[in-house]
């Protein structure tokens, strides 16, 4: 979903986000000098910065002509968590009004997560239950731990997922955009994109379940399969290609360079063009995600391909 105005960037929202803390600190009223000042630096820093205050500023304003029982414990964070009062002040702010709410961001939520990863990272994370979970590059996960569940929340992006067996019971529960995974005492992976989501079963049976009509799937171990708004579709085994990533590498075999590309560019910021006359060209090997431009040099020398860097952010492939 996007906003009901222009929509935002990626920066802009960092700024709201930004912002959103240093509004709730400052309203706490115990911030010291020394946090006084930082603000002040950081509004001096970028006009970004000083455009996404104003919009505090006027979030505020609004919120001081809503009933206090509505306003209140989104400006106080009576009876709510930090993150959820921060998560409130930036939906608005980015919205541009209370009415825009109806619209939430996907982004601001991703940038809101609880644990999320940059553009070329990957994180690990230790859960309360023991279980952990890896992070690929550009990852956002909501964690949902109580005495009935455990859900994991993949927003966007690549998670693999060390399950534990509960002593309370409780499955370990994976939400996506498509569907759900069922797990316990599990490794897998799970990807979710805006085309479609995978899933992948390592060592043990996984329950997959469409968000749509449709029956769910035991997907046994050693096999993936991918799901989308049409519901599930077709099991294959599993093979090196899946997962390579937790190796810091990409491997391709037969793969068509613009599959490729598009693959590599999830790793680097910036924009990654291939020249639409060679896209189906195959490629096999192993290919770094910790160096891109060094995957590219392999991709021109081992190919004959040519690489054109206009900036370090606009890279365009093409034949030799």
């Amino acid at each position: 979903m996007s906003l009901s105005g222009p929509q935002l960037s990626a920066a802009e929202l960092q700024a709201i986000s930004a912002a959103a803390r240093w509004y709730a600190r400052l309203r706490s009223g115990s911030q010291t000098e020394q946090e006084q000042q930082a603000w002040h630096q950081w509004l001096a820093a970028d006009l970004l910065h000083r455009e996404a205050w104003t919009r505090m500023q006027q979030v505020g304003e609004q919120m001081a002509a809503v009933p206090g029982r509505l306003a209140a414990p989104t400006l106080r964070g009576a009876s709510h968590s930090r993150r959820e009062v921060l998560r409130g002040l930036v939906l608005v702010a980015a919205a541009g009004s209370l009415g825009a709410l109806g619209w939430r961001s996907e982004t601001a939520q991703n940038l809101l997560a609880d644990y999320r990863t940059e553009v070329g990272e990957r994180r690990e994370v230790r859960l309360a239950d023991g279980s952990s979970l890896l992070l690929n590059t550009d990852t956002s996960v909501n964690v949902r731990f109580d005495g009935q569940q455990r859900v994991l929340e993949l927003l966007w992006g690549e998670i693999l997922v060390n399950s534990v067996v509960d002593p309370l019971q409780r499955p370990l529960r994976v939400d996506t955009r498509y569907g759900q995974v069922l797990a316990s005492g599990a490794r897998f992976l799970v990807r979710s994109s805006a085309e479609g989501d995978q899933v992948a079963a390592m060592d043990q049976a996984l329950q997959v379940s469409p968000s749509g009509a449709g029956a769910p799937l035991r997907l046994d171990a050693g096999r993936h399969l991918q799901l989308n708004a049409q519901g599930l579709g077709t099991v294959a085994l599993n093979d090196v290609t899946l997962g390579a990533w937790r190796q810091g590498s990409i491997i391709a075999i037969n793969r068509p360079l613009g599959e490729l590309l598009a693959d590599l560019s999830r790793y680097r910021r910036g924009v990654v063009r291939c020249d639409s006359r060679i896209a189906d060209l195959k490629i096999s090997g192993a290919f770094p995600i910790d160096n891109t431009d060094l995957a590219l040099a392999a991709l021109q020398s081992g190919f004959s391909l040519t690489i054109n860097r206009y900036t370090p952010y606009w890279v365009t492939v093409s034949g030799a």
